[in-house]
């Protein structure tokens, strides 16, 4: 089966956003979709050099998208690098003045693999920490020293090799550990001066979990942009690398998760296979030019560095140098961050996490003891930055509700400006309601709120200083504005709010720094007429209580934008885990629907927030606490 997500799977790494600043880049994105039909390209969208221009679409990781599988991942990545980059630099500015980081140097020998590869055998680090005497910063220096191997050269693939069935045998992790042939994009029967569709070239490697393939390119002469993709056996795209740090050419690092077989493509910026068993499935000829390729599968180095945090601590890492990526472990040895990238910019501009460099891992604390920072995916020095802080406290965090409709500046969530949203009860109709059920359609709404975000925090009993106050905009005056609120409007519709999805929230904040924050759940999608998954009308019939699923689903999207303002990244919805951070494209499950498939009967689901695995569209890897990251960090 071929699972819809966009781009990545666990275990990976896109180095296209680890672009370096001044290195050259693309003609940006078209400004951002406004109309409610339009959708975003499908192609590769990178970046003006020196600017951090919006891709088009809601960005894939603070939307709860109708079809996530359409988002410009990449562009999206491009961008949050050099907004991630930019915020560094304040934040180093910021650093000057405080304490000076406590120092350490990696103990395992240059040149050597297994002294700490995992956390068992972590180095540990003393000092460091939030308690009175410890120091909260700290910066590790070390090197990674992966296993060398001589790459054989074999005569290039015979045209057409442009789809998965035609692909070229490498023997990498056959026989061969290493490959390199010298090949052409244009040079196939859909390039340019064929059908003019696009030309790719695909080659089979075998995996083995654990191992790590690398796929290096290099363009010495002519105009090809190289992209290169990595596809599962049955044309799931796991990976993807645009341009690799030093520049356009193309460097895609990863470790495989599974035994199997495996097909590596190099196409041409910016044109994507549309079907990976059709060589013909491009949109049209991208760049095309010679290359050389250089594929090998090897051991790598992973250094584990191990510190003491307590309960509620919030810790932030980040690394430069050769590592690719850096991921955190918790007590019971279990990954709990695995990240390629850096997203800090999704944080609120009073977040005082680290980021830049090559990739961000974040993490809230649920116990205390020794946990585990990792680095990985690299050749040489690395520098690792590492702080912990406790979350941001206030007397008291109040969310509202507001579904009066709202006259809103979207620029916040990407939008155009400043919009009019409708109020919920115009959509009420929509949904074979009348006027009369407002009221209860409320109520509904707020008590799976509640339930979601109050009742399920405090009887976990996870933090006993977990606070937070529901309000809504039927039975109390807006306070938004005032501190410590922040507020979800439920209504609108994407033609006035000028932002293409269904929920988006303004930040993503792991420890609660940001206290004031907003969010859209838009309601023109999901009263569309039944038949179009992410309308509730596809789940209603007679039998349904529409009340009750109309309040249960919308309280459920409610949670979710909230729950990434408090702290949370989107989980993998098409595992067997329902989870309220599942990420949009499996709307069933996001709205409680039970085995029946009917909305608002005694078999629906209650959706929770709780343990599950990071959506892996999304590049990071590991398990997610989503419950835990909430009841830790929203705290008097």
């Amino acid at each position: 089966m071929r699972r819809p997500i966009a781009m990545l799977a666990a275990g990976t790494l896109v180095a296209a956003v680890l672009t370096p600043t001044g290195a050259q880049a693309r003609p940006g994105a078209d400004q951002h979709t406004t109309g409610a039909t339009a959708a975003p390209p499908a192609g590769l969208v990178t970046l003006k050099p020196g600017a951090a221009k919006q891709p088009s679409g809601a960005n894939p990781y603070l939307a709860l998208l109708p079809d996530p599988a359409k988002a410009d991942h990449v562009g999206w990545r491009s961008w949050l690098a050099q907004k991630g980059e930019q915020r560094a630099g304040l934040r180093a500015q910021q650093r000057a003045a405080a304490a000076a980081p406590m120092l350490a140097d990696e103990e395992e020998p240059t040149g050597v693999r297994g002294g700490n590869d995992s956390p068992a055998t972590a180095q540990r680090i003393a000092g460091f920490g939030t308690g009175g005497k410890d120091n909260n910063r700290l910066r590790i220096l070390g090197t990674l020293s992966p296993e060398q191997v001589e790459a054989e050269e074999i005569e290039p693939n015979p045209e057409d090799d442009g789809a998965i069935p035609l692909a070229g045998e490498t023997g990498v992790g056959a026989g061969r550990q290493a490959v390199t042939t010298s090949a052409e994009i244009g040079d196939g029967p859909h390039g340019s001066d064929g059908t003019g569709s696009g030309d790719f070239d695909f080659y089979e490697v075998t995996g083995t979990a654990g191992r790590t393939l690398t796929v290096d390119i290099d363009t010495p002469t002519g105009d090809l942009d190289p992209v290169v993709l990595l596809y599962t056996a049955d044309g799931e795209l796991i990976d993807l690398n645009d341009d690799s740090p030093e520049g356009l050419d193309s460097l895609l690092v990863h470790q495989f998760a599974a035994d199997g077989t495996y097909y590596v493509a190099v196409i041409g910026f910016p044109t994507l296979p549309q079907d990976p068993f059709d060589s013909g499935s491009g949109a049209g000829a991208g760049s095309e030019g010679p290359y050389q390729v250089t594929i090998s599968t090897a051991d790598q180095d992973t250094d584990f560095f191990a510190v003491r945090l307590r309960p509620g601590d919030v810790l932030g890492a980040s690394v430069e140098g050769s590592a690719a990526k850096i991921t955190v472990f918790d007590p019971d040895g279990r990954e709990v961050h695995g990240s390629p990238q850096d997203a800090t910019a999704l944080y609120p501009p009073n977040s005082p996490l680290p980021g830049g460099g090559n990739a961000v891992t974040d993490h809230v604390a649920s116990k205390a003891g020794w946990h585990y920072v990792g680095v990985t995916l690299g050749d040489g020095m690395y520098d690792i930055t590492v702080e912990a802080y406790r979350p941001g406290q206030q007397p008291r965090q109040t969310l509202f509700l507001d579904f009066d409709g709202a006259r809103i500046n979207t620029a916040m969530f990407g939008g155009p400006g400043v919009r009019t949203l409708s109020p919920m009860r115009a959509f009420l109709g929509r949904w074979g309601l009348t006027a009369a059920d407002e009221d209860a359609v409320i109520d509904a709404i707020v008590a799976e709120v509640r339930e979601n975000l109050r009742h399920d925090m405090v009887h976990s009993g996870l933090n006993p200083r977990f606070d937070i106050r529901i309000l809504n905009s039927r039975d109390h005056a807006d306070p938004f504005g005032q501190a410590n609120v922040s507020r979800v409007i439920v209504g609108g519709t994407i033609a006035e709010s000028g932002v293409p999805t269904i929920g988006i929230a303004q930040y993503i904040d792991p420890g609660n720094f940001g206290t004031e924050d907003s969010a859209l759940v838009l309601l023109d999608v999901l009263s569309e007429p039944a038949g179009d998954d992410p309308s509730l009308n596809t789940y209603l019939t007679a039998e349904s209580d529409r009340i009750g699923f109309v309040g249960q689903a919308v309280g459920n999207v409610t949670a979710h934008e909230a729950g990434h303002f408090f702290g949370n990244w989107h989980v993998d919805q098409f595992n067997e885990q329902p989870n309220l951070m599942d990420q949009g494209g499996n709307f069933p499950v996001m709205f409680g629907v039970g085995p029946d498939g009917i909305g608002g009967t005694a078999d629906d689901i209650d959706v929770d927030f709780g343990e599950d695995e990071f959506n892996p569209g999304e590049g990071f890897t590991g398990i997610e606490d989503t419950l835990g990251r909430i009841a830790f960090t929203v705290t008097r």
